[in-house]
Formats: C-alpha cells, sequence, structure tokens
C-alpha cells in the first residue's frame, strides 16, 4: 500500500500534463506531494528523511517553475533528486560509516559489508546515470517525452535496478552458504 502512495503524485502529475498542461501539472504535483506528506504524517507521526528531501525539492523547483513560467526548473528537480540520493548514499557511507542500502536490506540478509559497499556504490552510480540522462532527455528533447521519461522511463528504470539489486544480493548470500 505504501508503495502505491508514493506514485500517487507522480500520477497526479501525469494525468494533469497530459489533461491541461506543465504548469497546471506543477501546481498538482506540489499540492499533491503535500497531501500526501500530510498522510503520511498523520499516519506514521513522522516523515523520513527521503519524503523531506523530495517535498522541499518540488516546493522549490515547482514554486520557481510557477512563479517565472518556465519549465527548466520542474525539469531540474528530477536530477536534483537523484543528485542528493547519490551524495547522499556516498556521505553516509564514507562519512558517516553507514551504509543506508545495509540499513535498509540488512534485516533481510546477512552479507559481508564489501559485498554491501558494491551495492551503495551501484546505488550511487545509478542515481548519478539516472540525474545525467535527465538532462539529457530534458533539454535535447521535447517537453512530451520528457514527461513520459520522468513517469515511465525512471520508473521502470528504478523497477529493473531494484530487482537486479536483489538478484546480486540474493546471489552473493546463495554463494556464502555454499
Amino acid at each position: 500500500m505504501k508503495q502505491l502512495l508514493e506514485f500517487i503524485p507522480l500520477i497526479i502529475f501525469f494525468a494533469v500534463y497530459k489533461t491541461v498542461d506543465i504548469y497546471a501539472a506543477t501546481a498538482a504535483l506540489m499540492g499533491a506531494t503535500c497531501v500526501q506528506m500530510l498522510f503520511f504524517w498523520f499516519k506514521h507521526k513522522k516523515l523520513e528523511k527521503m519524503h523531506l528531501i523530495t517535498l522541499a525539492l518540488v516546493l522549490f523547483f515547482g514554486g520557481l517553475t510557477m512563479f517565472f513560467q518556465d519549465d527548466a526548473f520542474i525539469k531540474w528537480k528530477v536530477t536534483a533528486v537523484n543528485g542528493l540520493f547519490a551524495l547522499g548514499l556516498l556521505v553516509s557511507r564514507y562519512g558517516f560509516r553507514k551504509n543506508l542500502i545495509k540499513q535498509m536490506l540488512g534485516k533481510e540478509m546477512t552479507l559481508p559489508d564489501s559485498i554491501w559497499d558494491k551495492a551503495n556504490l551501484a546505488w550511487v552510480g545509478f542515481f548519478a546515470v539516472c540525474g545525467a540522462l535527465n538532462v539529457y532527455v530534458a533539454f535535447s528533447l521535447s517537453q512530451e517525452v520528457w514527461v513520459n521519461f520522468k513517469v515511465f522511463g525512471l520508473l521502470g528504470m528504478t523497477l529493473l535496478f531494484t530487482f537486479a539489486t536483489a538478484i546480486y544480493l540474493y546471489r552473493q548470500q546463495q554463494a556464502l552458504e555454499k
């Protein structure tokens, strides 16, 4: 259920874009993200750091998009989010000695730190590639292509990379158990 709730603002953004325009979609994204955060707050009495970062970036870049009536700002939000996630994984691991991938999945499987570090660095690379690819699509192709890429391309890439990570970690655990 939680995973479905995560995608509601994105679905609303896409639907409003298809029926109105990028500015109405941006306003809808901002509103839906605020409502989503209120829902999470009332349900869990807290917000995850990822949610707070996403909310701040949606409001910041969305606000600039609306104020200047320039879609470049909302396009940059995707790259900023991916960049901050990559930076967060790096800083938490090498600055604070906490591997966030291990913290999320370590309860499910026991693996050496070297394997967790590889998975962590793979996600850093993935977020960096997504951010760079977003810049290319956003500023080299049409707005329509970018919206489809943002909604379906990045989502599909993330699901595939999550699946690939799970397979990698599972195989590493199986190899250790032999």
